[in-house]
């Protein structure tokens, strides 16, 4: 199975930039989106099912915001919206699918770059979301959860880990999360099977000229229950892709 995720940044506007031409080369069976920025009614459903995908999408309750997607090949034999908490839950924050026996996840972490109150709210996430991901491992067993964390891990995750010691995205206490988070059961397929990869990032900032320096960031995962780990084949950044600040990540995995 080939899983694609990207943050999108905007579907509508990824579509203006040729996202429907690379989807249809890229030939995923999965395709979970971040920041679909629409709502129910204006996502471009068509646009997807003449490539040949089904499309379970969980948008944010304001207009032009957040949101969530999983597009696929084959229709979900079960799909869950959100993780009962109001205040994330509205936002569109996560979506789960069903395909036999494995589940995957579509997740958008709040970015808290934009000051100290959504840097509250997104702690507050982090809280409330790693309890109900080691539990969703126990009940659901087969799970891949894709998706924007919004946090680098490890130095070797940044292109410059010294200036931005004390940035959102890099702080302490959100790379001590994705410690406990890899440390309850969950493995971070591109740094499995890439121990050693550096300058491998997934978002540029705008400004500056990032992208062309590549001066980025890798908060752009796709990781899977540990259980999981002798049936991963491949995993790679695709930086080629530009409908977005983002890149998208791809998995294959034996299922």
């Amino acid at each position: 199975m080939r899983i694609i995720t990207y943050n999108v940044n905007g579907v509508r506007a990824a579509l203006s930039k040729g996202l429907a031409e690379w989807v249809k080369a890229a030939e995923p069976d999965v395709l979970c989106l971040q920041e679909i920025k629409t709502s129910r009614e204006d996502f471009p459903v068509k646009v997807f099912e003449d490539l040949g995908y089904k499309c379970n999408i969980f948008p944010a309750q304001k207009k032009g915001y957040s949101g969530t997607a999983i597009l696929s090949r084959r229709m979900p034999d079960d799909v869950r919206l959100g993780m009962d908490v109001p205040e994330f839950d509205s936002e569109g924050r996560i979506i789960k699918a069903r395909f036999g026996d494995f589940w995957i996840a579509s997740v958008y972490f709040p970015s808290g770059s934009s000051g100290e109150h959504r840097q509250e709210s997104k702690f507050r996430f982090l809280d409330v979301f790693l309890p109900r991901a080691v539990h969703w491992a126990s009940e659901l067993k087969n799970l891949i959860l894709c998706g924007d964390f919004n946090i680098c891990h490890k130095p070797i995750d940044i292109h410059d880990p010294v200036s931005n010691k004390n940035s959102s995205g890099f702080l302490p206490e959100e790379r001590a999360w994705m410690d406990s988070f890899f440390s309850s059961g969950f493995s971070d397929v591109f740094r499995y099977l890439h121990p050693d990869a550096r300058e491998a990032y997934t978002w540029w900032s705008f400004r500056a000229n990032a992208r062309q320096k590549n001066k980025g960031w890798r908060i752009d995962y796709i990781t899977v229950t540990d259980n999981l780990r002798p049936f991963l084949r491949r995993c790679v950044i695709l930086t080629e892709a530009r409908h977005s600040d983002h890149c998208p990540v791809l998995a294959e995995i034996e299922m």
